[in-house]
């Protein structure tokens, strides 16, 4: 499934459920459908306050897959890029206090999917990969 959509703080909410009604036909448990729904919420709110930077001319892609074994979700944006990505990484690190952002946004993802992998380039963009194993379908991939 590929999505693309306005860097929009309301299409937040459409890219969680767009999300989510497509995985909803998979045998997979509720806690996982809340913590995918959780990262693509972070990862779009990213894209939109961080990428763009409040203009709402770009654009979010989200590309969504799965195998019998696994998620793979990506979150992308043209935006301005991260300028360290190290330290972005960090808990608690924030550009945005006055939005009170928590800077969590990194650690929820990676604490919730098995795989992050983050592309950035400075006027370009930044790219997300997230994977996550299906613990229900696991046992039958082994």
């Amino acid at each position: 499934m590929r999505l693309e959509f306005a860097a929009r703080s309301e299409n937040e909410g459409f890219a969680r459920i767009a999300v989510a009604s497509f995985l909803s036909r998979l045998d997979i448990t509720l806690e996982e459908v809340e913590e995918i729904k959780t990262v693509v919420s972070e990862a779009v709110t990213n894209a939109i306050i961080h990428g763009y930077e409040g203009d709402e001319t770009g654009t979010v892609v989200i590309e969504t897959m799965y195998t019998a074994a696994s998620i793979e979700i990506a979150v992308e944006d043209h935006g301005i890029g991260i300028a360290d990505l190290e330290e972005a990484r960090q808990p608690l690190f924030t550009t945005k206090p006055e939005l009170e952002r928590s800077g969590m946004g990194f650690t929820i993802m990676e604490n919730f999917m098995d795989t992050m992998e983050v592309e950035t380039e400075i006027g370009r963009g930044t790219r997300i990969r997230l994977v996550k194993k299906l613990t229900k379908n696991e046992a039958l991939c082994n």
